[in-house]
């Protein structure tokens, strides 16, 4: 098993996501992450899903989700095909701002986005188990909330959206 980023070019109609996503919950395929947002051409859009299967299991999932009307083009990558990150939101407790903390914020090249009366939100953007080792540093400060994003991601090869719409 392998993690692969399936990413779909829709028409942004409602259900697309739900249309999408039963593909991969009738293959019995989890989805580990998913992201959704416009592209760079208009009316495109773009759902971006991480999933740990194998590739039989994935060439599948894209070969039927291209069978949706609304989507126009679905690719799958390995991880080393892509460009990708994510965002990681922690609430700490303004209590607990020290030097150490001050330490740690800069090892992991995260920053304050934000210092309230009773806590600061610190942000990270990286991969998924840089933003998952901050958190387990993050315990001992006691972290008030975690919230990450999913996958948000670019193709190596050079191919591009345009070149199926203009066909």
């Amino acid at each position: 098993m392998n993690r692969y980023t399936v990413s779909l070019f829709t028409e942004n109609f409602i259900g697309i996501l739900n249309r999408v996503t039963l593909i991969f919950t009738r293959r019995g395929v989890n989805i580990d992450a998913l992201t959704a947002s416009e592209s760079k051409e208009d009316g495109v859009h773009r759902i971006t899903i991480e999933v740990t299967t194998t590739e039989d299991q994935v060439i599948q999932i894209v070969k039927q989700t291209e069978k949706i009307i609304d989507v126009i083009k679905s690719f799958y990558y390995l991880d080393e095909e892509v460009v990708y990150q994510e965002i990681a939101l922690y609430k700490i407790p303004i209590s607990s701002l020290d030097p150490g903390l001050e330490k740690v914020i800069r090892q992991y090249n995260a920053r304050i986005i934000s210092a309230e009366k009773e806590f600061v939100v610190i942000e990270m953007t990286g991969h998924k188990e840089d933003t998952k080792a901050l958190l387990e540093i993050l315990q001992d400060f006691n972290i008030l909330e975690f919230a990450r994003s999913g996958r948000v991601a670019v193709a190596k090869p050079m191919g591009t959206i345009a070149q199926y719409l203009n066909n």
